[in-house]
């Protein structure tokens, strides 16, 4: 139990965000998960969370009444859940801006019911928490936006995108997005002894559905690179040596100015964190000194 938040605490985990952040750049991975450092949320962002969000509590109703009306009606309580969990939105964000969001929140669940009919199925769950231990040890921990399983069986994946990449980074992105989707597949072939049938990405924004068959081999390879990166990221965190490597994403890093690579400094390795909050997969509450 963590004496500060009362909430349970448990060891350092790897989930599909930090695993991405480390290998496009082992530095951002320490800056975000040992380090901590504030980044502004950007305004997909925020929308993108409205929309979960409402989408969320779209499956907690009836199926009956799962209607576009409704999940449009759903857009406004969502933004309050949302400022809850962030509480610097509510000054951060002006009046207009944050109308602005709504509406695109609003537009992008109305496309959600061009792809799908919500009327028509019952998921197993939404914003599920998956947390599994690999037989070398690596923790696997995140939040899958929706399982659904079949009435014989089959499960599928299924991931909300709410963004819309510019065509020069949407292979970037379709690749990061099937990386986590592949991630989930791997902990929940683990924790429930299923196979996924289907990997199913919907974007709302575009109005495309990107579905995958994962087969166990590929899986079982994919399971041993988890391991790999997990044993990497171990590797540094006793040596604080989290090198920088460059690529076209630094340009929206906004870690940048401290980063060696473009002449900054670092602040300070705290060590390798030894507990985590339970209540972010990610969080960091505790650290050890870094090894001589």
């Amino acid at each position: 139990m963590n004496e500060q938040t009362g909430r349970p605490a448990r060891r350092p985990a790897l989930s599909p965000s930090r695993a991405s952040d480390f290998k496009q750049c082992p530095l951002l991975y320490r800056f975000r998960a040992i380090d901590r450092l504030p980044e502004p949320s950007s305004t997909a962002q925020i929308r993108g969370s409205v929309v979960h969000a409402a989408l969320e509590q779209l499956y907690l109703l009836p199926a009956p009444q799962r209607r576009p009306e409704t999940a449009l009606s759903l857009v406004a309580p969502a933004w309050e859940k949302v400022v809850a969990e962030q509480p610097s939105l509510a000054t951060d964000v002006d009046p207009a801006l944050r109308d602005e969001l709504l509406e695109q929140a609003r537009a992008l669940l109305a496309g959600y019911y061009r792809l799908e009919d919500p009327t028509r199925f019952d998921p197993d769950s939404c914003e599920q928490r998956v947390e599994v231990e690999l037989a070398d040890g690596t923790l696997l921990r995140g939040f899958v936006d929706r399982i659904d399983v079949a009435p014989t069986g089959e499960l599928r994946v299924v991931d909300y995108k709410t963004g819309k990449a510019p065509p020069e980074a949407r292979a970037l992105a379709e690749f990061k997005a099937m990386f986590q989707m592949k991630f989930y597949a791997v902990a929940l072939l683990r924790s429930r002894g299923v196979l996924p049938a289907r990997l199913r990405l919907l974007y709302l924004a575009d109005g495309q559905v990107l579905d995958y068959t994962p087969a166990r081999e590929e899986l079982l390879r994919f399971e041993k690179t988890l391991m790999a990166i997990w044993q990497a990221i171990q590797s540094a965190g006793a040596t604080g040596d989290f090198r920088p490597s460059q690529s076209r994403l630094c340009d929206w890093c906004a870690h940048r100015a401290m980063c060696p690579a473009f002449g900054g400094t670092p602040p300070p390795y705290p060590g390798w964190p030894e507990v985590l909050d339970d209540g972010d997969p990610d969080a960091v509450l505790q650290v050890t000194e870094p090894a001589a």
